[in-house]
């Protein structure tokens, strides 16, 4: 029965919300551990003492906080979705607190890190160049890896330097592209021209393909960087998200506001993008550190 319910509730995520498959995978593999844990009891039976137990239950195994605080999280979405679905009455998790966790702050390469990165990839056949492009247009746009991999070919203008990108709820936003890209970007054209040539995929949308002319998935291009980042020493803890980092940080370095960054990572809320402040102020830090002379011990 709770199976039930709670199948309901991702298919009201996977088709109202619009939440993306990891979002999905997410709550699903936390409510179903919930629902072992309750052991078959009825939904309207479950009260915050059923809730806190299980809380109590995640702790003894040894589960990090932040993973808790995940796992409440979608327990909380959960029964407010069910008590405004008239599916219960009284909405138990209301009351169940979450841990107080701690935000590690974002890893990024420093700037010369990236250019050694992008550097290195000096190859001459379709995938050195797809590849070279690839790692311009993250760091020139700061894109999440969906929003590469999902890019077609007419969201691309070369002309006007600007990318058309669906980011998270399939919203709209137009971001730049710099130069260095837009000639990464012409280059890797020609090549996918090529390419496409000599397969039967002659009519795909996707900017960015592999070697049989289809698109290009996340988890390949995530593949990528991380063999390129290990090229300059980094370890596979680093990937396309570290760009993005990267990307933001950088910019809030050179003077950049938070709304602009806010507005070039498609990010919803100013909460998302503050994260960036530490960043700066550390580099700050370190310019005075190493600048003024009254930091010189």
């Amino acid at each position: 029965m709770l199976q039930q319910q709670i199948d309901n509730f991702l298919r009201y995520l996977e088709v109202e919300v619009d939440a993306s498959p990891h979002t999905l995978r997410a709550y699903k593999n936390d409510l179903e551990g919930f629902a072992a844990f309750l052991q078959d009891i009825p939904l309207p039976q479950i009260d915050i003492y059923d809730i806190r137990g299980y809380i109590a239950n995640q702790s003894q195994k040894g589960m990090d906080k932040n993973t808790i605080a995940r796992r409440i999280a979608s327990i909380r979405a959960f029964f407010k979705y069910m008590y405004g679905a008239g599916a219960i009455e009284i909405n138990p998790a209301g009351l169940a607190n979450a841990p107080k966790t701690t935000r590690p702050l974002p890893k990024f390469f420093t700037v010369a890190e990236v250019f050694e990165l992008i550097e290195q990839v000096n190859g001459l056949d379709f995938r050195g160049i797809r590849d070279r492009a690839i790692l311009e247009l993250l760091y020139s746009s700061g894109l999440r890896v969906g929003e590469l991999a999902s890019a077609n070919v007419n969201d691309i203008d070369i002309s006007v330097k600007r990318i058309k990108v669906w980011g998270k709820g399939k919203k709209q936003r137009f971001v730049p592209i710099g130069s260095h890209a837009i000639k990464a970007l012409e280059l890797y054209l020609k090549q996918r021209q090529a390419m496409l040539s000599k397969t039967d995929s002659t009519r795909s949308e996707a900017f960015f393909l592999n070697k049989q002319g289809g698109r290009l998935t996340e988890r390949s291009i995530y593949r990528i960087v991380v063999k390129y980042a290990r090229g300059i020493g980094k370890d596979g803890s680093v990937g396309p998200h570290t760009i993005r980092h990267s990307f933001a940080t950088h910019l809030l370095e050179r003077g950049a506001g938070l709304m602009t960054i806010l507005e070039l990572l498609g990010h919803t809320s100013l909460s998302a993008t503050q994260k960036y402040t530490h960043l700066g102020i550390e580099h700050l830090i370190d310019v005075y550190d190493n600048s003024h002379p009254l930091a010189r011990g």
